[in-house]
């Protein structure tokens, strides 16, 4: 736990009793429909949480009247409805289990019930949802594969990678209808401290999501189903970061769309975002002490050095006010790439991009479909600011509530760390 968490849980629990569970995120509960969640159960889990202790109970009391419904369902074979009920029973389930952060037997069985749902779809689906695990550097990493119906050979292939405090689970209507239903192989990850990865032990460091992507890679290209040389990668929030580490180190990565973008440094998110982060954060990491994860893990986390390096497209999607990345670092680290690159800022949008829902998931399939076809190679450089209307301004990214005036922080950002950057490499 942080200092802050300890001496601040009173804060969050007084805003989730008055405000309801979007006080951890603005608009979180539309960002959850997007993903596939039931109003209804986002609306049941909120009138019976009071308090953040009070989540995980109220996620899994609803996950099991679901499953209930699901059964009943399937008993008397209506398999597409049974399919949905376990759908939203799998997403239930995941979700109570983020607001524990120790590894114990809790979670365990609550993860057992995700597992049991998933498995129950997989069923349903006459076995297109396979579940995976690897060996990772002497530890297991988990994902689920998604393919699309019948027999098929050489298929681009997508990476879907969730954010922190998600798990693959989280990606299972995304998986199934924007990527297997449309002749993609997707494969949900949870990367090294995230969901059923950091429950079987295998923690979060600096580089080692980068190599669990390459990983998951290496096990693409040996299915039959996948085409090598077509593979992308749909990043949500922490992802967005961990995306763009594993674009710099795997030139396999022929694509990378991110949502909810985490692209600057991480003062923010750690040290003045509401504290549950951060002690997610260092749960995932396997620290205990706070000192101790500011110097080898929370101040080091950054992509200003790696940007040059990575050459596939990518599409940085983000909100105009994230609460947990100051904009002007998602600006400078976009003028630091020199790959074929796309930005779209979102106006009045939080971290969740909750205004957009399952727009974000929806644009962000059909861009890596164009992306891996080869569409966006070549000297890309597409900049938009979205409106709350829709209205588009294209050109610049930047608020046109800015009047045109460029902030002086973002070309400091660009040139201290390119002065960096060719310092090192005098030195080298």
């Amino acid at each position: 736990m942080t200092i802050r968490g300890e001496s601040q849980s009173w804060i969050l629990d007084l805003g989730i009793r008055t405000g309801g569970f979007d006080v951890l995120h603005p608009d979180g509960f539309k960002a959850f429909q997007g993903l596939g969640y039931d109003p209804h159960d986002l609306e049941s889990v909120g009138a019976r949480a009071k308090a953040g202790s009070m989540l995980p109970k109220a996620w899994s009391r609803v996950a099991a009247e679901v499953e209930r419904s699901a059964n009943e369902y399937e008993q008397d074979g209506f398999v597409e409805t049974a399919y949905a009920l376990y759908l939203r029973a799998a997403l239930l389930w995941s979700r109570a289990q983020y607001s524990i952060y120790t590894v114990d037997s809790r979670k365990r069985a609550l993860r057992e019930r995700c597992d049991a749902a998933v498995a129950k779809m997989a069923q349903l689906r006459k076995g297109r949802i396979e579940r995976v695990e690897l060996d990772f550097e002497g530890s297991p990493v988990f994902a689920l594969l998604h393919l699309p119906a019948g027999q098929v050979r050489d298929l681009p292939a997508v990476l879907l990678s969730p954010g922190m405090d998600m798990t693959k689970e989280d990606l299972l209507q995304v998986g199934q209808r924007l990527f297997a239903d449309q002749g993609y192989v997707a494969l949900a990850v949870d990367l090294p401290g995230m969901g059923e990865s950091r429950l079987r032990g295998t923690t979060v460091t600096l580089t080692n999501p980068e190599r669990a992507v390459s990983r998951f890679i290496d096990y693409l290209v040996e299915r039959p189903e996948v085409d090598a040389n077509r593979i992308g990668l749909l990043g949500m929030s922490m992802s967005t970061y961990w995306g763009m580490r594993a674009a710099a180190h795997d030139s396999r990565l022929r694509a990378v769309a991110g949502f909810m973008g985490v692209y600057g440094d991480f003062g923010k998110l750690f040290n003045g975002a509401q504290p549950n982060f951060k002690t997610n954060f260092m749960a995932m990491a396997g620290y205990t002490d706070e000192e101790l994860f500011d110097a080898e893990l929370g101040t080091k986390m950054n992509l200003w050095s790696l940007a040059p390096k990575i050459s596939c497209p990518v599409l940085m999607d983000v909100g105009e006010f994230d609460e947990l990345v100051p904009i002007e670092e998602t600006l400078a680290l976009y003028e630091l790439l020199e790959c074929p690159k796309e930005i779209r800022v979102h106006e009045d949008e939080f971290h969740p991009l909750g205004g957009i829902g399952g727009e974000m998931t929806t644009f962000g399939a059909e861009w890596l479909r164009r992306a891996l076809a080869g569409e966006f190679d070549g000297g890309r450089d597409v900049r938009g600011y979205v409106r709350a209307g829709g209205e588009v301004s294209r050109g610049s990214a930047e608020p046109d509530w800015w009047l045109g005036a460029h902030p002086e922080a973002v070309d400091d950002l660009v040139r201290r760390h390119r002065s960096a950057d060719d310092s090192s490499e005098v030195t080298s």
